[in-house]
């Protein structure tokens, strides 16, 4: 009897706890949502269009962050929650089935942006009920639930709803003015009644969201030339992409990921909770919305580089495109600046002029060939992880406590 009622009460996590091989297997509809968010924009690439993908990115990562919050205090694989997991996982795959529709709905089946829609409000009530039912003696978190769904939930879906029902600019400013009032609210509200109980194992779950997000660049690369013959500029473009990707890697596992863990761990109460939201959930976004725009610009790269049939070697890249590969590391910097900023690390200008320098390239990419491009992307990266290690490994040290904000020992590399 101890034994059946282990497998369906909910088991609250401790200091120590990390990631459960359930949340990676919770993650990997995110691996395709991510993936339907690029062929959202590669569908059609204009400037209406990647805002609107980067709408439905931001509505897509409310839904992963909610459950990313709960399973830091209740383990995912016991099975209340695992049962809640799988179940949200067909909610947000039927999600990720709808993005390709929900500005251009097809004739003759479901109403693709009603679905997103409803389906988006489901995920976030199952989070709340669930965050109930996980909790059922603590009045101030209870308080704060209540909250959140009178301001950052049902506010937000009726907006959903009613957009989907217009086309066009009308279901653009419906939903862009749910994403803003959704997470205006969430800051508002503040950070009572919600806890982190391992800072490691929320650091851990973002990181690997990140990778997932730079793993769709890398795929993006592939998809780019899929269906053309090799030849040595796709091989060199390929290489100099994965370079750019693996500069974005280390500037976030090796310069931010391990500085803002130790600033939150050692804060404590509703501070740990406010550096949990302000540098996870908001200032992690921007770091998922660049690498989703680089892949963008990436995948038409590739593919123009490879189709020679129809493109010569010296021909730039046009358009949204070419703003998307340069604009999406800008994108990038800029959220890496604002985390640095906010975790009290060095070096945050160095990132803000990185990310200036890329939002404006998009002029350059648009006067050299597609394979210079990449490579210039390549270089810049590269040239700015170095420099920003640098700096970083000449802030001062102190071993007496490694997790301090005035501390970034991580900061120092390897």
């Amino acid at each position: 009897m101890s034994v059946e009622r282990e497998h369906v009460r909910v088991v609250a996590t401790a200091g120590d706890h990390r990631v459960t091989p359930a949340e990676l297997f919770f993650d990997l509809v995110f691996v395709y949502a991510i993936t339907q968010v690029t062929a959202l924009m590669a569908a059609h690439p204009t400037v209406p269009r990647l805002l609107g993908s980067l709408v439905v990115l931001a509505l897509l990562w409310w839904c992963w962050c909610c459950f990313a919050w709960l399973g830091n205090v209740v383990r995912a694989d016991t099975g209340t929650l695992f049962a809640v997991l799988v179940t949200v996982m067909a909610v947000v795959l039927t999600v990720s089935l709808a993005v390709p529709e929900v500005f251009t709905d097809r004739a003759g089946g479901l109403p693709a942006p009603l679905v997103f829609a409803l389906c988006y409000g489901a995920v976030r009530l199952l989070h709340l009920v669930t965050y109930r039912i996980a909790h059922p003696d603590d009045r101030a978190l209870h308080a704060t639930l209540r909250k959140t769904a009178l301001v950052s939930v049902a506010p937000p879906l009726v907006l959903l709803l009613a957009g989907s029902v217009f086309t066009g600019r009308t279901q653009m400013l419906c939903w862009l003015g749910a994403v803003l009032i959704d997470y205006t609210a969430i800051y508002v509200t503040g950070g009572s009644g919600w806890r982190i109980a391992s800072p490691g194992h929320f650091a851990e779950r973002h990181g690997l969201i990140v990778i997932i997000a730079l793993g769709e660049s890398i795929v993006a690369i592939g998809v780019g030339m899929q269906g053309y013959a090799l030849n040595a500029p796709v091989v060199a473009a390929g290489v100099a992409g994965l370079l750019a990707v693996a500069g974005l890697w280390r500037l976030y596992f090796r310069r931010l990921s391990e500085a803002a863990e130790h600033v939150m761990a050692a804060a404590d109460g509703d501070a740990r909770t406010r550096i949990g939201r302000d540098v996870y959930t908001f200032l992690h976004l921007p770091l998922i919305g660049g690498v989703v725009l680089c892949a963008l610009g990436m995948k038409t790269a590739l593919h123009q580089i490879a189709d020679t049939g129809h493109y010569a070697l010296s021909e730039p890249l046009h358009g949204a495109p070419a703003w998307a590969l340069t604009g999406g590391v800008g994108v990038f910097l800029l959220g890496a600046a604002a985390i640095t900023a906010r975790i009290g690390a060095r070096g945050a200008p160095v990132l803000l002029a990185g990310g200036t320098v890329c939002l404006a390239g998009g002029a350059v990419v648009r006067l050299l060939p597609a394979l210079a491009s990449v490579g210039l992307l390549a270089v810049l990266i590269t040239g700015l992880v170095v420099l920003y290690g640098r700096l970083a490994e000449a802030s001062p040290t102190s071993a007496s406590s490694p997790a301090t904000p005035s501390t970034p020992s991580s900061l120092a590399g390897d």
